[in-house]
């Protein structure tokens, strides 16, 4: 199956990406084409799952938990290992796919797979170190004379919900992870990117992940929202927009949930700042893969002593974004997921305008390609600041109090990254201390993620942490052992004192 996926996009044909069920590839839903946003033709075709086929997938997960978890950890942290390599040899294929069905630029898809590998290792080592402690129960009267260990034991059945704007990565996050911990994954991947999405399953098997610990259904939010609900699932992992994420815990009911949703991440420029050196990486990391990402810069606020030094030095660096078609090498900018994406972009844009912004570049679209765009000084309160634009748009705004720019940030529904450019310490610190966000990023914008780093948000951005060694916890279940009467500790009570 690998093969046949990174033949079509190698040959920019139409790739072939059919569910994955009970061990076996195919399925009789209906069909499910996607269009590619900048070659606007179809591209990918799938079925969507029916009723049937999730019942069908739901029963065989259930029924190969034990499959899964009765591997080692060493056998599940090897197939991570090959797997990991398996990414990195194939990863200017995997890349193609990814600029086809999503209009990625395959320089911006390249750094996802090499993700993916960096992922699937960093899940190996973390099966690994799977274990458990034995607690000190004899520190207290009622526990002398007993003992009582703990392990952490696979959960059984995971649900793994993943995005468009990064198929492979985030699915390598939430696959890898559970399989780690020993558990059967259904997978529901996103409409607009399935042979991305068959392509990392596809490369897991092959390099020797059972067939009963993963299973791909296709789908919309109708399928989402049957696997959620079953009884089966013990454990949904969500990445998406905070209202799909309400539906997802809604229909979930009384399940764990990791849920990874959006952001309007906000990157402070302070007065002390290298202003030339912010305004490239703003550049750089507020329109890499079209700005559709949970984390990529969307308001920047510039001291106002610096502010139209600050514009300059963007503007000129935006200018030199490369825009165009997502299988050249040297693109920067590719193209959105669909048009009505980009038109978003444009809409905003011009609302900003109208409301007395400054629109500094961009505000253009061709097809589902958005001009990279900058709005400078909008009002506080246009949809450009205060909702997800989620798009190749950034706002640029002056502010004159540190401290009164911490709580205009936080005033934000969103809480999941924020970015610092500052050589003042007490301003990191009480930075750290104030924002409502899960991370800060000192030196850097909010749009920067280490793979084995805790990652994830407060407020509507979701809560819960998507780095292996937090899932694995999430996919784990604490299970202890109590010897009575039987113990390693000393059990005499009386020291002696008095004789």
């Amino acid at each position: 199956m690998l093969d046949s996926l990174l033949k079509a996009g190698s040959d920019v044909a139409v790739a072939e990406a059919p569910p994955f069920v009970a061990g076996e590839w195919g399925g009789g839903g209906p069909e499910l084409t996607r269009t590619g946003p900048y070659l606007r033709r179809v591209v990918s075709r799938t079925t969507t799952a029916t009723g049937e086929e999730v019942a069908r997938a739901l029963s065989y997960a259930r029924a190969g938990a034990r499959t899964v978890a009765g591997l080692a950890p060493a056998a599940r942290a090897g197939i991570l290992e090959r797997a990991s390599a398996a990414a990195t040899a194939h990863r200017e294929g995997l890349a193609r796919l990814l600029a086809m069905e999503l209009g990625k630029p395959v320089r911006d898809g390249l750094g996802e797979i090499d993700r993916v590998a960096d992922t699937f290792a960093v899940c190996a080592a973390e099966a690994r170190r799977i274990g458990g402690e034995t607690l000190p129960v004899a520190g207290w009267a009622r526990g002398v004379g007993n003992t009582a260990f703990t392990y952490r034991a696979p959960a059984g059945v995971t649900l793994a919900i993943t995005p468009f704007n990064a198929p492979a990565n985030l699915l390598a996050h939430k696959l890898g992870a559970s399989f780690a911990a020993g558990n059967s994954t259904l997978v529901k991947g996103p409409p607009q990117a399935p042979a991305s999405t068959a392509a990392v399953v596809a490369l897991l098997l092959e390099s020797g992940m059972p067939p009963q610990a993963v299973q791909l259904l296709h789908g919309g939010g109708e399928v989402g929202a049957l696997l959620c609900a079953a009884d089966e699932v013990a454990v949904i992992s969500f990445t998406g927009s905070a209202a799909t994420g309400r539906e997802v815990a809604r229909a979930a009911g009384a399940k764990r949930l990791v849920l990874e949703l959006g952001g309007n991440a906000a990157t402070i420029v302070c007065e002390d700042a290298d202003i030339e050196r912010a305004a490239r990486q703003c550049a750089r990391t507020g329109y890499s893969n079209s700005g559709q990402s949970c984390i990529s810069v969307q308001r920047v606020y510039v001291h106002s002593s610096r502010y139209e030094a600050f514009l300059g030095h963007f503007a000129a660096a935006v200018g030199e974004l490369r825009v165009g078609d997502p299988l050249d090498p040297d693109t920067d900018v590719g193209s959105m997921v669909d048009e009505d994406a980009a038109e978003r972009v444009v809409r905003w844009s011009s609302e900003a305008a109208a409301a007395g912004a400054r629109l500094v570049c961009g505000g253009t679209r061709d097809g589902a390609t958005a001009a990279p765009t900058i709005v400078a000084g909008p009002p506080p309160d246009s949809p450009v600041v205060v909702r997800e634009v989620f798009g190749a748009l950034v706002t640029v705004l002056p502010y004159d109090d540190f401290e009164a720019v911490l709580a205009t940030c936080n005033e934000s529904r969103y809480g999941l990254q924020a970015g610092l450019f500052t050589h003042d310490m007490r301003r990191v610190l009480t930075a750290w201390r104030e924002l409502d966000t899960g991370a800060l990023i000192v030196g850097g914008t909010s749009n920067y993620r280490l793979d084995h780093v805790p990652f994830g948000g407060v407020k509507d951005s979701g809560f819960g942490r998507e780095t292996p060694r937090s899932m694995i916890e999430d996919y784990t279940v604490v299970k202890t052992l109590l010897l009575r009467e039987l113990s390693i500790w000393g059990e005499a009570t009386d020291t002696g004192a008095d004789a």
